[in-house]
């Protein structure tokens, strides 16, 4: 039975988008930035791919003879957050953007949350969500208050440490947001955000959960559910596609138990589509712009990268991308950064060293795989699957 994993390396850029400095991303670019940043910086799995065969990489030559087909791919939706990067990949695209709010929520959108969940607030700003909790965690627990904040994304994230509002708790007051939350003011995601610890040492629990928007359009997965296939969510893509044409999810809490859970499900079989999120690049260190870290996951990623190819199968068709990117260098802020996103395509149906160039639409993936497996194309995106298969016509 053909197959296919898309598997995104959440923010894992390789270079600016021509609209870059719209965005205050001129200069950004994940990839070349980290390796002219981290000494003996090397990734030999993804150089046998042709990871470097896409753009120039200190420490990650171009392969003679690469496994896989590459390229990269540009954004068409405006925005560069995780929710329209994925979107996109799965073949829709945002032509309108989210709503931010770079100098916090209105008001009277505050006071209105606050009426609904019987509870003043703190903070309302942008804000890391590390330095939020430095600043404010240690008030949080005298009040009660849940905390809210933001970022350049367009998120509405609430913090509460789970000694003062249980997590259970900080859910249904996040859904209650999520409910609040439409017409101008539809963020893409509001995300709860549980804490734990004392002041001066509180630090982010594993329960994070985030309230998508469903995307309002068709996606891949969509469309293969409504042929009969069954698609699988592993990370956080559940969440991102508000549980919409994805027929089972398992959750990971890192990236080790996400490749894992990646492994298993290639071996088990069972579905057409698996879709991955792998997050800590762009979670733990993009953000925190911890360039060694970042490489650090990108290196035990590759390492295992070699368990993933020895569990497909001969119909199988693996995609290595990324949904934006996260400059862990880039100092003008600590958000994503509007970057092109590498695309390695392998698996015995791949001719070895096809290039697919520098593409417009991350939709062309989600194009390709509705060629690959026999389904109807959505509106978006061009099919790259005439230039990197075997059984050229």
């Amino acid at each position: 039975m053909k197959r296919v994993i898309i598997l995104v390396l959440d923010g894992v850029g390789i270079g600016e988008l021509p609209d870059a400095e719209l965005f205050g991303d001129a200069g950004a670019n994940t990839l070349g930035n980290l390796a002219e940043a981290v000494p003996n910086f090397a990734l030999p799995s993804l150089q046998k791919l042709g990871l470097g065969n896409i753009a120039p990489l200190r420490g990650v030559p171009p392969s003679p003879r690469p496994r896989g087909a590459y390229g990269k791919l540009g954004e068409k939706s405006r925005g560069k957050d995780t929710t329209v990067g994925h979107w996109e990949i799965a073949g829709y695209i945002k032509s309108i953007p989210f709503p931010v709010y770079p100098r916090g929520f209105p008001a009277d959108l505050i006071a209105g949350f606050e009426r609904l969940i019987g509870r003043k607030t703190l903070g309302n700003k942008p804000a890391s969500g590390t330095a939020i909790l430095e600043e404010l965690g240690e008030e949080h627990i005298r009040t009660g208050y849940p905390i809210v904040y933001t970022s350049a994304d367009s998120v509405f994230q609430v913090a509460a440490h789970e000694e003062v509002i249980p997590t259970e708790e900080l859910y249904r007051i996040c859904s209650l947001a999520r409910g609040m939350l439409k017409g101008k003011h539809a963020v893409a995601r509001v995300i709860a955000r549980p804490f734990l610890g004392k002041p001066g040492e509180f630090a982010r629990a594993p329960r994070r959960h985030d309230f998508s928007l469903p995307p309002p359009e068709e996606t891949i997965l969509d469309v293969l559910v409504r042929h009969g296939r069954r698609t699988l969510g592993i990370g956080k893509i559940h969440d991102i596609f508000a549980g919409k044409g994805i027929s089972s999810s398992l959750p990971t809490k890192g990236n080790n138990e996400g490749i894992n859970a990646t492994i298993k499900a290639i071996e088990n079989g069972g579905f057409s589509l698996i879709f991955i999120n792998l997050v800590d690049f762009d979670m733990e260190f993009g953000h925190r712009r911890d360039p060694e870290g970042f490489a650090r996951a990108l290196s035990e990623f590759d390492a295992r990268l070699g368990e993933i190819l020895a569990a497909l199968g001969d119909d199988d068709l693996l995609f290595i991308c990324s949904d934006h990117g996260t400059d862990p260098t880039f100092t003008r802020h600590t958000d994503h950064t509007r970057e092109y996103i590498p695309c390695l395509a392998v698996g015995r149906p791949v001719e070895p060293g096809a290039g697919i160039g520098t593409r417009d639409a991350f939709s062309d993936i989600a194009a390709t795989v509705a060629e690959y497996l026999s389904v109807p194309s959505l509106p978006s995106g061009r099919s790259f699957w005439g230039l990197i298969t075997k059984a050229k016509t």
